[in-house]
């Protein structure tokens, strides 16, 4: 994911702002989401090859990112992470940096081990999971490049 090309923003009117407000400061503001720390993931659309942006909470596991494919407790999984699964190669901006990573699906074991601190960081992932009959997947974002 080397271009430059401007991404599209999500639809959902608070998230286009937010999005909009991050990326404009250049990562200073519009940073949290009820406190929690975002970032910015632009990911390619697996039908149209759009290049298409969306707000996430995230938390860390050592240099790695970890971002939740909650959908607020709904029965399916977000677009942005079905759209991953097709193609992994993503762009983040987190604060001021911008970069491109990989993202991954955790492995059961792995999303048991870090899923306490992502509930630490942002407690409704819990009422999400207990809210849905979904696994909801943990993805690990790995900087790439720059």
């Amino acid at each position: 994911m080397t271009s430059p090309e401007e991404a599209v923003i999500s639809p959902t009117g608070w998230v286009a702002e937010q999005a909009r407000l991050y990326e404009e400061s250049g990562g200073t503001k519009g940073t949290t989401i009820q406190g929690a720390p975002c970032l910015l993931l632009d990911y390619r659309g697996r039908r149209t090859g759009q290049l298409r942006r969306t707000v996430l909470i995230y938390g860390r596991d050592g240099d790695d990112y970890l971002i939740v494919a909650s959908n607020g407790g709904a029965d399916e999984h977000p677009l942005w992470y079905v759209n991953l699964r097709d193609e992994p190669d993503v762009r983040l901006r987190v604060g001021t940096e911008r970069f491109e990573a990989r993202a991954e699906t955790l492995s059961a074991e792995d999303k048991e081990r870090v899923w306490p601190h992502l509930v630490d960081v942002f407690g409704r992932y819990a009422d999400y999971q207990r809210k849905t009959e979904r696994d909801i997947p943990v993805v690990r974002l790995s900087r790439t490049k720059g």
